[in-house]
């Protein structure tokens, strides 16, 4: 079974071009990385297209400025940024509510309640 490795573009690109200046095949590529022949051959083509561009990932994973990372790891750079974020809590609590539950407690000890029997005044 095949480790998942997040490899860089210019690791990528290493391998891309030992293929090409040794004329070696996907198959013989493959075996020697451990990459399976369709992502071997998939980097290849976006390196014919678009050079080391194409070979960058597209997942999220390796990049850290991310913007679908969650709003509590995020880290506002201006006052802009923090009075946005600070909407988007609380357009999230107005959804909660609307759904008749509300969070309590923090970490391990959050719980939702509902509240649609219950007066929240």
């Amino acid at each position: 079974m095949r480790k998942n490795n997040m490899r860089t573009p210019e690791e990528k690109e290493k391998i891309i071009l030992e293929m090409i200046n040794n004329n070696l095949g996907f198959h013989t590529m493959s075996k020697k990385y451990d990459i399976s022949k369709s992502v071997l051959s998939n980097w290849y083509y976006a390196y014919k297209e678009r050079g080391i561009d194409g070979l960058k990932s597209k997942t999220g994973k390796a990049s850290k400025n991310h913007q679908n990372m969650g709003i509590h790891l995020r880290k506002p750079k201006n006052k802009i940024e923090e009075l946005e974020l600070e909407l988007m809590k609380k357009d999230i609590e107005i959804a909660r509510l609307k759904k008749g539950y509300q969070v309590k407690g923090v970490g391990a000890e959050r719980e939702f309640v509902i509240t649609f029997d219950k007066n929240t005044k």
